[in-house]
């Protein structure tokens, strides 16, 4: 048996036939024997580069150039999440883009905190299979990304600052052989629409041409009407699906895996309840802006909430194309009522290339949350 990638108990026993790497400030090429090696006033080899330093506001930095045919398996990131009390939306203006093999192109583009289901710019605790987010900060990412020939990932800084400190560490295996035709490729794609449309449903993904499978959802949720909000069903739009999809949901809680909104009574008031499973989640609720206290104005914003889930166990298939979106429903006293609200979302998916480009991602200020 020959195990490519890893993660499973079942495959432990097995000899891995791949060399094992890792990238980081210190070891930037992942060369063996190179790790650790920068000096600090303690001496040689302890701790004399541990982070990017004060990376430009309009840079790009390479955190990872791979050759080869291999895996990552694994990415860490920790990062401030505000420079200044003006400037506290870090985790929206760092941009991480992957790219495979010889495209010009990323397959996977997304503000940093949004592709590890931290949207708004805020940090929340994250524990999924795939996606973990602990304290203070530190991103964790484990989905599995083949390549053929190599692998790219850049961080770029459109933060209004530099950036005074970026830790991170890419671990990746490089293999004896090259990888079967049939591996497909990781991609990631952010999109948000301050305001959905009535009576329009809010895209997720659009324009996947070939064969693969869909792996995941994150949901950046604001609120900007009143009453029950999770009425509206996701649909998949698969293989020359026009006007009705193959799947379609029963709602958005239930989507994301809850039920009867996530509530429970306390002292006679409805209190929404976060968690955490393996395959999904809502780990993140706020109606307040704990980033920042000012002597002018309270903090009060837009109720934010943010929601994961993941289709490892249930991927979506497609052979030639494929199309996801979201209603946006509400109830309330009167009934059901088509609503408007601030929606932003990252899809996470596998498919053979080439792969389609994406639209054009939206300026740092238009990805701001409320």
């Amino acid at each position: 048996m020959f195990d490519y990638f890893g993660g499973s108990l079942g495959l432990l026993p097995f000899t891995k036939h791949r060399k094992s790497r890792a990238i980081n400030a210190e070891n930037p090429t992942g060369e063996k024997g190179k790790g650790g090696m920068a000096s600090s006033p303690l001496g040689p080899s302890r701790k004399g580069s541990p982070c990017l330093r004060d990376i430009p506001a309009g840079a790009t930095v390479t955190l990872g150039e791979i050759e080869g045919s291999g895996a990552i398996n694994h990415i860490w990131i920790t990062v401030t999440d505000k420079t200044t009390e003006a400037d506290c939306f870090v985790l929206r203006d760092l941009v991480i883009r992957m790219y495979w093999d010889d495209e010009e192109e990323p397959s996977v583009e997304s503000p940093l905190g949004d592709f590890f289901c931290c949207g708004f710019g805020r940090e929340c605790i994250v524990n999924s299979i795939p996606v973990v987010a602990v304290p203070s900060r530190g991103l964790n990412c484990y989905f599995q990304m083949p390549f053929k020939k190599r692998a790219r990932i850049t961080l770029e800084n459109q933060h209004a600052n530099p950036i005074p400190a970026f830790f991170y560490q890419i671990d990746y295996c490089l293999y004896e052989e090259m990888l079967p035709d049939d591996v497909a490729y990781f991609h990631a794609q952010w999109k948000r629409e301050k305001i959905t449309q009535l009576q329009k449903d809010y895209v997720i993904l659009d324009g996947v041409k070939g064969k693969g499978h869909y792996v995941g959802t994150y949901m950046a949720l604001t609120t900007l009407e009143r009453y029950w909000w999770g009425e509206g069903e996701i649909k998949f739009y698969i293989d020359g699906d026009e006007e009705y999809p193959t799947i379609c949901g029963t709602g958005t809680e239930d989507y994301f895996g809850g039920s009867w909104s996530f509530a429970k009574q306390v002292d006679g008031k409805t209190v929404e309840q976060n968690y955490c499973t393996p395959y999904m989640g809502y780990p993140y609720y706020s109606s307040h802006d704990e980033a920042i206290h000012n002597l002018y104005h309270n903090d009060d914003c837009m109720p934010m909430r943010g929601f994961y889930r993941w289709h490892i166990q249930d991927p979506i298939c497609f052979d030639e194309d494929l199309k996801v979106t979201i209603q946006q429903i509400g109830v309330g006293y009167r009934g059901l009522f088509e609503r408007q609200d601030d929606v932003a979302s990252v899809a996470y998916w596998y498919q053979s290339e080439p792969h389609n480009s994406f639209s054009p991602l939206l300026k740092k200020e238009d990805r701001w949350p409320r």
